[in-house]
């Protein structure tokens, strides 16, 4: 099983982020990872393993930014590595997306972008899905989402933010649970 976590708001929000796996903890995975939107763009952290790895790599190079998600995965394609662990970005770096589910077509996909110029990183079907949505990006990060998604032929949860948009997490699914929190300034 996998989770994500995702969080937009005033604080900081890495701590809550790990927080929030941290609790998930009990469904099963092999890997996590983090990813914060600040003023330097994307940062990413992954880790194979338990989340005390993630938390030993933050501790090194910590993260700031009220703007994230984080994930634990559990394999589906790829095995389980530092970079196959989520979340993962497109051709520009600019869009960071984690997921759960499987993305059934997405050997076809990859190669028509292969085909276009896409140089993929890891294994996984995830990839593929942000690499589809960085393709589609024109500033507006929901319509991207949306146009991806239409593509698609299987299961997901998705959490999806752009460096571009430091105000925006886009969540959206298809045969798996998504639950959204609001609070003040949250």
């Amino acid at each position: 099983m996998c989770g994500i976590v995702g969080y937009i708001g005033d604080r900081d929000g890495v701590q809550l982020l790990i927080d929030g796996i941290k609790r998930l903890e009990y469904r099963g995975y092999d890997s996590s990872g983090i990813a914060m939107v600040n003023g330097n763009g994307i940062e990413i952290e992954k880790a194979a393993g338990k989340i005390k790895n993630l938390e030993e790599r933050l501790r090194g190079h910590m993260l700031k930014g009220s703007l994230g998600i984080a994930h634990t995965r559990w394999a589906t394609h790829g095995v389980p590595n530092d970079t196959n662990a989520h979340p993962h970005t497109d051709q520009s770096g600019r869009i960071a997306l984690a997921h759960n589910g499987i993305i059934e077509n997405y050997r076809v996909l990859k190669q028509k972008l292969e085909s276009e110029g896409h140089v993929f990183q890891t294994q996984t079907d995830t990839e593929v899905l942000a690499h589809l949505i960085g393709k589609f990006y024109n500033g507006k990060l929901e319509e991207a989402v949306t146009y991806a998604l239409n593509l698609v032929e299987g299961t997901y949860g998705i959490a999806v933010v752009c460096a571009d948009e430091p105000d925006k997490l886009v969540g959206a699914r298809m045969g798996s649970p998504l639950v959204v929190g609001v609070n003040d300034g949250e």
